[in-house]
């Protein structure tokens, strides 16, 4: 039976580049994993191994580290959206390229104050602290015409120690849950939220400031909202974001509700009033959902596990 060549696409993955801007005596980091992916008239490679139309995956790894001198890294959507262009733009083979980006965040370390012993110590700013929190990630799609920018984050644990409950579920002869009227809501936020940024005749978006301020917007959400189910609490973080970046058009959340649940004390003569709780890593209830401007049609992939 004769067979023919599907999908393909190939490209350097997770090139590592952290860019220094000296700003005189004060630093600044950016430390990037960048993802390039290429696809286009690619058949002869695959069916007779002609190299002709083949761009090296080692040049695309260069062409990273090229640009972050060349351009340098404003952020990780204006430079993917550079490294999507050139390759698009330079090379007649390729007619798509795809740019996936993860951000490691790094802030300054605080030094002692103007009486501190230690010369100067008030004048150091290029010492550094990786961030824990979350990782911040962004995907740049461009066809020679149209922009996909699909950004966000990953691994945001957040904890409601109370305002939030559980009950009136429905229940057949396997549950032996029992209803909460005011338990732990915690959760590690995975969001991914798509620009309606796509033409370069469009105004762009302020990369830097549109990620932290849906991030504000997701953390006060789940901050303000008294939960009685974390899909309620998922729908208003969401809404909270659409509502208040007009740049933003959709977004999606995979939310696992980490369990923490009471911990019987009374063996040990012991009253547990709402204190002591199991932290519970598996399983884990994982809750997943797409919040949508009116009107709009989605199109970030439902499962984001490549995302």
């Amino acid at each position: 039976m004769p067979t023919i060549l599907g999908q393909n696409q190939y490209g350097k993955a997770e090139n590592r580049v952290v860019k220094i801007t000296r700003d005189g005596d004060t630093h600044h980091i950016k430390d990037l994993n960048v993802s390039v992916a290429l696809s286009g008239d690619m058949e002869d490679v695959h069916y007779s191994g002609s190299n002709a139309n083949v761009l090296p995956t080692d040049t695309t790894k260069n062409t990273v580290y090229a640009f972050a001198k060349e351009y340098g890294i404003e952020s990780a959507e204006q430079f993917g959206i550079h490294l999507a262009r050139h390759f698009v733009t330079s090379q007649e083979p390729i007619k798509r390229a795809r740019i996936r980006i993860e951000e490691y965040a790094w802030e300054r370390i605080a030094t002692s104050d103007n009486n501190s012993k230690f010369i100067g110590s008030d004048e150091v700013n290029h010492s550094f602290a990786r961030k824990g929190q979350e990782l911040r990630i962004t995907q740049i799609t461009f066809d020679g015409e149209n922009w996909e920018i699909i950004s966000g984050l990953k691994d945001l644990t957040v904890m409601n120690s109370t305002n939030s409950e559980f009950w009136g579920y429905v229940k057949d002869k396997y549950t032996t849950l029992k209803e909460a009227y005011d338990r732990i809501l915690c959760t590690d936020v995975s969001a991914a939220w798509r620009y309606n940024w796509t033409s370069d005749d469009q105004r762009m978006p302020n990369w830097e400031k549109s990620y932290e301020q849906a991030k504000k917007h997701i953390l006060q959400a789940f901050a303000e909202t008294y939960s009685l189910s974390l899909q309620q609490t998922l729908y208003q973080m969401g809404s909270r974001v659409i509502n208040s970046r007009s740049e933003i058009d959709e977004i999606r959340f995979s939310l696992p509700n980490n369990h923490h649940f009471l911990v019987d004390l009374e063996p040990f003569g012991l009253k547990n009033d709402n204190e002591v709780y199991f932290a519970a890593d598996r399983p884990y209830g994982l809750i997943e959902a797409t919040i949508l401007r009116d009107g709009v049609e989605p199109q970030i992939p439902v499962d984001m596990t490549n995302l």
